[in-house]
Parts: C-alpha cells; sequence; structure tokens
C-alpha cells in the first residue's frame, strides 16, 4: 500500500495518542531503554505485519524491527512475530495501534484458512474460498491481503473490478435476460459476466443468455448438485464454460456438503465481516 499504508496507520495512531501518551511520560523516564516481542498467544495464521510494524516506525524511526515470521506463517501459542527495541516510552506509544492491526488481520486469516481446510474434498483438492467486499472500510486492502495469507482468495476488490448482476440490479433492469443482454452490449472483453440466481429457472435464463458465471444464492447442498447438472447438461457434451460460485449460508458447518456439489468458489462474507481478532500480546523483556 506504500503511502496510503502509512497514511492509515498515522490516523490510527492519532486516534489513539490523542494529545500524548500521558501515562507513559509520566511513569516512565526519557530514554529509558526497552525491548519486546509481539507474541502469538494462541495457534493463529499471522497477518499484519506491515501495519503494525509501520506504528512503530512512524513513532520513532530509530527502533529496531526484527520480524521472526512471515505473513501467512501458521504460530503456535508462544510463538514470536516480532521483535522491537529502542526507546522504551515509543514501544509502549505505538504498542496498541501494532496489536489491533495484527489482531484484526491474523483473525481474518485464521478464519480463512479454517474455511480453506474444511472446503477441502476427500480426493484433494476442492473450490476457491473468496472474500466479498462487505470489507472494514479504510481496511479493504489489508483484508483482502489477510484472506491471501490464509490461503482463500479475492473476489472483486471494487464495483469496477467485474460485473456481477445481483438481485437489485434485475429487478431495476427487468430480469435475468434483459440485464445480461445491456452487459454484454456494453462490457469490454477482458470482463466477465456474472449474475446472481436464487432459483433453476433463473439458472436456466442465465445460461440461456450467455452468463460467464453465475452465483447461486442461498442454495442448500442438495439445490447446489442440482444446479451443477442443471449447467453440465446445457454444454454436454462439451466442457461445461460457464463458473459456479456459492454463497448464502456459508459456515463451517455447511461448507463441505457446499464444495462437494463440484461448485468452482465459495464465496463467504463471514471471513472479513465477522472475523474475531486473533490473540497477541506485546511481552517486555
Amino acid at each position: 500500500m506504500g503511502h496510503g499504508l502509512n497514511d492509515l496507520v498515522a490516523s490510527a495512531l492519532r486516534e489513539d495518542l490523542g494529545f500524548g501518551d500521558v501515562t507513559t511520560d509520566l511513569t516512565v523516564p526519557a530514554g529509558t531503554p526497552g525491548r519486546a516481542s509481539i507474541r502469538a498467544r494462541e495457534p493463529m495464521v499471522l497477518s499484519g505485519l506491515a501495519p503494525a510494524m509501520a506504528a512503530f516506525g512512524l513513532v520513532d524511526p530509530a527502533l529496531s524491527l526484527r520480524a521472526l515470521a512471515a505473513d501467512g506463517d501458521s504460530l503456535a501459542a508462544g510463538a514470536a512475530a516480532l521483535t522491537v527495541e529502542g526507546q522504551a516510552r515509543s514501544i509502549l506509544k505505538a504498542e496498541r495501534v501494532a496489536l489491533n492491526f495484527m489482531g484484526r488481520l491474523s483473525g481474518v486469516a485464521t478464519l480463512t484458512a479454517r474455511y480453506v481446510s474444511a472446503s477441502r474434498l476427500p480426493g484433494g483438492g476442492g473450490p476457491r474460498i473468496l472474500d466479498t467486499r462487505k470489507t472494514t472500510p479504510g481496511l479493504r486492502a489489508l483484508e483482502k491481503a489477510a484472506v491471501r495469507h490464509g490461503g482463500g482468495h479475492n473476489h472483486r476488490f471494487s464495483l469496477g473490478d467485474g460485473i456481477l448482476i445481483k438481485d437489485n440490479h434485475l429487478m431495476a433492469a427487468g430480469g435475468v435476460a434483459t440485464a445480461l443482454g445491456l452487459a454484454k452490449a456494453g462490457a469490454p472483453h477482458t470482463l466477465r459476466i456474472e449474475v446472481e440466481v436464487d432459483t433453476l429457472d433463473q439458472l436456466r435464463e442465465a445460461l440461456a443468455h450467455g452468463a460467464d458465471a453465475v452465483l447461486l444464492d442461498n442454495m442448500g447442498p442438495g439445490t447446489l448438485r442440482e444446479a451443477m447438472s442443471i449447467i453440465g447438461a446445457f454444454y454436454a457434451p462439451g466442457p461445461r464454460r460457464t463458473l459456479a460460485e456459492a454463497s448464502g449460508g456459508v459456515n463451517l458447518g455447511t461448507v463441505a456438503a457446499i464444495a462437494a456439489s463440484g461448485v468452482d468458489f465459495i464465496s463467504v462474507g463471514a471471513l472479513t465481516h465477522s472475523a474475531p481478532a486473533a490473540d497477541l500480546g506485546l511481552d517486555w523483556e
């Protein structure tokens, strides 16, 4: 993110430091040296090293930082991810912002890894686990990076990244056929056209009008299997050309059955909107 990352972290530091850290300034004499490590308090997949290191560096560029792990690494409880050494006051002033970024992003990466693991098929492989645009405002790039660190993949970063005709578009445009026709007439050849379908009849209509991908919304595993049979039969005896994404009703208890239906992708809003923060702490040495 470059300067954008520094701006984001600087904003978080302004929020936390306000007019200064009165506790640290009153209790820690100027010039006191310090050394500390950020450690995992529980097993997790690490993410957020860059904003954490930026927090320390923006508070005090003279701090010495050393990463002991990389984003995407699996950490055991007690494992150190980062050490910081220098002025004790500086370390303490950056501590909470650094931990907030690492906890939030490691939580996203850890939850993503659980979904990826749960969606693996018995013989190996399985659909891609995708995030959504249900991200924390201002943190989308970092949260989507955390999804990748957890082994997932990214859906659209913004509304300009792809054509996804959803239910409200269909209502406003007048139906699947009309919306697809308008999209195909105006879309650049580099963009796939995906349409959300809630019923198998809508699926058949989307296939008949040339959808590149279909988002099978809130369909149970049995309906998803039937949908995949319909798509396969539409293209038989040739190869299937329409990609299938399952969305809605996905959780860690259902994702395996959804994966077994044969879909190409499973999008999970919970990866970013409901991931619990991972527990990390800064230990003074």
